[in-house]
Formats: structure tokens, sequence, C-alpha cells
């Protein structure tokens, strides 16, 4: 059974930086495309940013430049490094693993990440 994991969420001011884990378990972690997304209250949920399994990423707009996503798949964990953060930003992060193939989805608990003064 596959289970994602989410870590490193937390308050930080405008400007600062976190790192997001999402550890996976169950299977290994290299078979799946990978995606962080997000959801501010009142909002949808949105794709933030995503990375295949050969290792290739997109982001949503408003973060480009600022985030980088990886995986460590000798670890099973996949990462979000976000850097100069925005009030904006401010939401529940979740990570999700799937295959397009199959159909496949899982989605991680998530972690709350606020950005505030």
């Amino acid at each position: 059974q596959v289970q994602l994991v989410e870590s490193g969420g937390g308050l930080v001011q405008p400007g600062g930086s976190l790192r997001l884990s999402c550890a996976v378990s169950g299977r290994p972690s290299i078979i799946y495309d990978m995606g962080w997304y997000r959801q501010a209250p009142g909002k949808q949920r949105e794709l933030v940013a995503g990375i295949t399994v050969v290792g290739s990423t997109n982001y949503v707009d408003s973060v480009k430049g600022r985030f980088t996503i990886s995986r460590d798949n000798a670890k099973n964990t996949v990462y979000l490094q976000m850097n100069s953060l925005k009030p904006e930003d401010t939401a529940v992060y979740y990570c999700k693993a799937f295959q397009t193939r199959t159909g496949f989805a899982i989605w991680g608990q998530g972690t709350q990440v606020t950005v505030s003064s």
C-alpha cells in the first residue's frame, strides 16, 4: 500500500524559505510522476510544481524562479524548495503521486505553510 507523508511546513516571514519533503512508502517513488499542490482557504487546489519519472519539471507561473521541485529516488522522497516566500503562498501543501498510464493517484495528508510577519 502506497503512502505519502509530507513534512517541513510552518510559519515563515515574507522573503523567507522553507523546504517541504514528501516521503513515499510502500512502493519505489521512481515509478511515479510526482506533484506538489496547494489549497488556500476559499480557493481551489492548484498544481504548484510537478516532476516526472525522468526528472522533467513544470511550475505554475506564480512560483517560477522561486520554487524548485526535486526528487531523490534513493530516499523515495520528493522535495519542494520554496524561496522568497510571499503571503499569497500561504496554503495547505499536498503531495501527489500518480501514473498517467494506469490512472493511479494518491495524495498525502497535507502540510500547512503560513507566510506572515
